[in-house]
């Protein structure tokens, strides 16, 4: 039987736990199971699927610390950071449980037909969730949260590398009380995620993680005419272009540079920066980017850890020897400390130039790029000019300067005056090559519903 996904702790390097891959067989009954705990989940009355969200939502309270040290092992992030994750699990499950009757009520359509029209929000059926290992728990919380308080049921297949904390998600929706085929866990390959896609029984597919995997499962599903939500990667510009306190801007860029050690699509990568303010702003962002402790992301003193794992610490530093080899300028880092563990320290690089993989491509770990520009308009066609559309962040003294800029970003999402942050009611998704669709607010709800129409004549 095939091993495919094991615990490899990227602090050490050590193989901790290994998991056989599922059979064809065990694929199969799952999908049958999914399709029938829908018959049950999707009539259940929506009051109990919201009393059965908020008890998601309590035991992820309650197990915190638990769920947070699973993942710490398997990916690398700090304590700190994991148990942060887990607590806006909480957050994502309570706000769908305490506005569901506001997000799936009927909506009235004015008609010039004689009668009552209005869209009713259903459930479609059982769904695929494809989710990465950066946040085990919050990537699954954004696509089961709103699709269980549906009253859709899900196929979740995680990523290789996190089996442990898949496990314990679905045994913690068991404990909560749901049905127990309403949330499965699938330790399925590539080519039985293929097979589960194409089953007419699921509706639709979930897809966090790169382009290629994005790109793959949006074929899939066009082939067999399914839904799809894909949040891909991201190359997000920090825009400085005017302000009078530089310090705190550069503290704010380091957070949205270096939280989960850089490893998140809408962290901050690019940082803009108008020409009066660049050389302090590098002084600064070097200065702290030095300072922050490397280390076992156990330790409370560890501001970040290693990369998820060996591949994705060597494949970021390949990106970045390619810049160092082609004249870019490294200010702070660069290297990978020696010893054990997919480590890889916090760097600064300025003078990146369009023919260096680091121009166009994600770096998906603890770099920051800085470029100098004369204007709003040179940052905006620098911004812009980047597969990826999926955040950014704009800093400009006068607000209405910085809506502007704003306006003209070619994203999903922009920041003004802050870091890049984010909510259980706000919208998440990009433009271009960052993906289609949004993940949570009230957009996140309305993905995999029917809205259908119901036509009451007035003698009905």
């Amino acid at each position: 039987m095939t091993v495919e996904y094991q615990v490899v702790n990227p602090t050490t390097g050590t193989v901790e736990k290994k998991f056989p891959t599922a059979t064809d067989a065990e694929i199969t009954s799952a999908v049958d199971r999914s399709a029938g705990a829908f018959g049950v989940w999707s009539t259940t009355p929506l009051d109990e699927r919201v009393r059965l969200m908020h008890r998601v939502a309590d035991l992820h309270a309650e197990r915190a610390d638990e769920l947070a040290a699973l993942i710490t092992r398997e990916m690398g992030k700090t304590t700190a950071e994991a148990v942060d994750e887990v607590e806006y699990c909480v957050d994502i499950y309570r706000y769908y449980a305490d506005q569901a009757s506001t997000l799936l009520a009927d909506e009235r359509l004015d008609s010039t037909s004689e009668g009552k029209a209005f869209i009713r929000k259903a459930p479609i059926g059982p769904l695929l969730g494809i989710m990465p290992w950066n946040y085990p728990y919050y990537q699954v919380a954004r696509f089961a949260g709103p699709n269980l308080t549906v009253g859709n049921t899900i196929l979740l297949k995680h990523a290789p590398s996190c089996p442990e904390s898949a496990l314990a998600m679905e045994q913690l929706f068991r404990d909560a009380g749901l049905p127990a085929d309403a949330y499965i866990n699938v330790f399925a390959s590539n080519e039985q995620a293929a097979d589960i896609i194409a089953d007419p029984r699921v509706r639709g597919v979930s897809v966090t993680g790169s382009e290629r995997a994005g790109t793959a499962v949006a074929s899939l599903a066009g082939q067999n005419l399914k839904k799809v939500v894909l949040e891909l990667g991201g190359s997000d510009a920090f825009i400085v272009l005017d302000t009078d306190r530089l310090p705190e801007v550069v503290s704010d860029a380091v957070g949205a540079r270096m939280e989960n050690a850089g490893q998140a699509c809408n962290a901050a990568k690019r940082f803009i920066v108008a020409e009066p303010l660049y050389n302090e702003f590098v002084e600064l962002l070097t200065a702290e980017m030095a300072a922050l402790t490397m280390g076992d992301p156990s330790d409370p003193e560890t501001a970040y850890g290693p990369l998820s794992s060996e591949a994705a610490a060597s494949g970021l530093m390949t990106q970045v020897q390619d810049a160092i080899d082609k004249g870019a300028v490294v200010h702070t880092g660069g290297r990978r400390p020696e010893g054990p563990g997919a480590f890889v320290e916090a760097t600064v690089l300025t003078d990146v130039t369009p023919e260096m993989r680091a121009y166009r491509e994600e770096l998906f770990g603890p770099v920051a790029v800085v470029y100098k520009v004369k204007d709003a308009d040179e940052a905006l066609a620098l911004a812009n000019d980047s597969p990826f559309g999926l955040g950014g962040a704009v800093y400009h003294s006068d607000p209405d300067v910085a809506l502007d800029v704003a306006n003209r970003l070619d994203t999903g999402m922009v920041w003004v005056n802050e870091p890049q942050g984010g909510g259980p009611e706000l919208p998440f998704g990009g433009t271009k090559r960052s993906g289609v669709g949004r993940e949570l607010g009230p957009y996140g709800i309305d993905e995999f519903v029917n809205r259908k129409l119901i036509h009451v004549p007035d003698n009905g």
